[in-house]
């Protein structure tokens, strides 16, 4: 893959190892106008591919440009309506770019390839690599065999990184998601998340985050930033100016943050200060409203005082601004797509991320400079930044991938064995008040109760967790699942189970911000068996979080208590060698978790 030689000013100095930087992109001594209108004096490469495209397009084509639908890796045939509805978006409406989501590398690869075939200027692809190439990049699992198909390189969650307090996993993570997602046709991460998870109750970040401080944010956040953009990919600080302090999913309605301004930047805007002198390419909005900040009670996104006022001018941000998507009730709930397409950009905003109706956006754009409310000189840096981006990845020369280089990169076992470590630097053992960890102290005939609590429909629950134990104990391990949505569950059948055997693991399994004390009345029910366990004194019980590191506040009966952080493979191999003793256990809490145990607490284990 041809890439084309990445330059910046001068004054981005403190990130000469950066090959993108939040610094005002430079072009080659033409005139150009910034957001404001005004007319500034560019310097640098691309000015004559830049200045050349630029004036090909229409105000519709440079609209386009500002709009990226979501599109699925999966595989659908030529004819099927997917595709074709992909193709219109290229071929009729001309997006600038799109934000891939979920399927297996080659499938990725190929249709990515395919879209920048169909296109006129080439496009700019996104996605949502928080956790490596693999967060989204994975072949998933084959029914109903629960085969693994495989993918890229899967790290655990970002909090599990902020546990280890090491850099240098975050480092690794920029770097290897770079690596394997330029592989992949993909140019921007929409990573990392620089939220301050200082809100046990978010339903939304929980371990999306590096945790609760926000030192510790600011230094693994900038670790990450430093490596995505020294390997080629431009790295995304989200969600401006925060989104930790909060108990409302912005994808279900419009949350708030009632701080003053003096904590906003004692707290939440620390990650984001350090992510644009880390020289960061590109911010991604955040849909909640901030009274300190605007009075208004409009999200974040659509607020030109914060988006412009705090963002650009005070912060000195002038890299690529991003919205979280607009299909999210967060914008939705205060006005309609064409208001808040057309408000976001009048705020600040570079593209315009999954809208609900492609071209229904476009030509809220479009509306919006014909009414007079949104300078043409905002659509023309918006597209200006995108075209110098375009021409800095050597889009303008070579804009597909090779097909062999994604098996040479992708999954590569050095960036597999770095995921591992991370993962298992970030365990963190919370409490063992009868030192059931690890599990050494086992007699060889000792049996051992391994119960997976999870949705029916997590095929990767328990799989890989068990199977490592199964590796060492053989046939003195049972495996019993669970499902967290079924009322019916025979728990005194399980109890018995646990009478008859020397330890009991449990492990509950959710999505980030799962709650199994509130989400159904049967989760309800196996919180109910958790303390039942623990209150009967069950020998040697542990209590294994692969869902919501606050999960202890529900059972603080349990004995012992191991955080993984989340249920990727690489995070429940990490968790049963922790068990087991093959690794050391060394993570710190990256949070407090209220009546349990501080931030900063953790039982090391060598």
């Amino acid at each position: 893959m041809v890439r084309g030689r990445l330059l910046r000013p001068a004054s981005c100095v403190l990130t000469t190892l950066l090959l993108f930087s939040g610094c005002a992109p430079a072009t080659n001594g033409g005139r150009r106008t910034d957001d404001a209108g005004r007319r500034t004096t560019d310097a640098g490469p691309s000015a004559s591919w830049v200045d050349s495209t630029l004036a090909t397009l229409s105000l519709r084509d440079k609209a386009a440009q500002m709009v990226w639908p979501w599109l699925l890796a999966d595989y659908v045939p030529a004819n099927g309506a997917a595709w074709r509805t992909a193709e219109r978006w290229i071929t009729e409406q001309h997006v600038g770019g799109v934000i891939v989501s979920v399927g297996s590398p080659m499938e990725m690869a190929v249709k990515l390839n395919d879209l920048q075939t169909w296109s006129r200027v080439p496009l700019l692809v996104g996605a949502d690599f928080e956790s490596g190439a693999g967060f989204r990049a994975r072949g998933g699992y084959f029914v109903p065999n629960g085969i693994d198909l495989g993918g890229a390189t899967l790290f655990p969650p970002q909090m599990a990184i902020g546990a280890s307090r090491d850099t240098v996993h975050a480092t690794a993570l920029g770097r290897i998601t770079a690596l394997e997602g330029r592989a992949l046709g993909v140019h921007v991460a929409f990573a990392p998340v620089l939220d301050v998870n200082n809100n046990p109750g978010n339903p939304v970040i929980g371990p999306r985050s590096f945790g609760e401080d926000p030192a510790l944010v600011a230094r693994m956040g900038a670790a990450f930033i430093r490596g995505v953009q020294a390997n080629g990919m431009l790295a995304t600080a989200k969600h401006f100016p925060g989104h930790g302090d909060t108990e409302v999913n912005s994808h279900l309605d419009l949350p708030s943050i009632n701080v003053s301004r003096a904590r906003l930047d004692s707290v939440e805007l620390v990650p984001f200060r350090e992510a644009i002198r880390a020289g960061v390419g590109a911010v991604m909005t955040f849909h909640g409203a901030l009274p300190a900040l605007d009075s208004t009670g409009v999200p974040a996104t659509v607020s030109p005082a914060v988006m412009t006022g705090l963002l650009r001018r005070e912060m000195g941000f002038t890299g690529l601004l991003v919205t979280d998507a607009l299909d999210m009730r967060g914008v939705l709930a205060k006005m309609g797509l064409a208001e808040a397409v057309k408000r976001a950009v009048i705020a600040g905003s570079d593209v315009l991320l999954m809208p609900p109706d492609i071209p229904g956006a476009i030509d809220a754009v479009v509306a919006g400079v014909q009414e007079g409310r949104i300078p043409p000189a905002r659509v023309d840096s918006a597209v200006r930044k995108l075209l110098v981006l375009k021409q800095r990845f050597g889009l303008d020369r070579n804009r597909t991938v090779s097909l062999d280089r994604v098996r040479a990169v992708v999954g590569d076992t050095t960036h597999v064995a770095a995921a591992r470590l991370a993962a298992e630097r970030g365990i963190t053992l919370v409490r063992d008040s009868a030192s059931s960890v690890p599990l050494r102290w086992l007699r060889p005939d000792a049996k051992v109760l391994s119960v997976t609590i999870a949705p029916r429909n997590d095929l990767a629950a328990g799989r890989d967790f068990d199977g490592e134990l199964r590796r060492v104990l053989g046939a003195r391990l049972r495996s019993v699942f669970i499902d967290a949505n079924d009322a019916a569950v025979d728990y005194a059948r399980l109890l018995r189970l646990a009478d008859s055997v020397d330890a009991v693991i449990v492990s509950p399994y959710a999505a980030a911000g799962w709650d199994v004390a509130t989400s159904t009345s049967a989760a309800g029910g196996t919180v109910e068996f958790i303390r039942t366990l623990a209150q009967r004194g069950t020998p040697r019980l542990v209590l294994v979080s692969f869902s919501s590191p606050y999960l202890a506040r529900q059972v603080p009966e349990v004995p012992a208590y191991l955080v993984a952080w989340g249920g990727y493979p690489v995070a429940q191999r990490a968790a049963a060698r922790a068990l087991l003793g093959s690794a050391p256990i060394t993570g710190k809490l990256p949070i407090t978790i209220p009546g349990v145990a501080r931030f900063g607490e953790g039982l090391e284990r060598r």
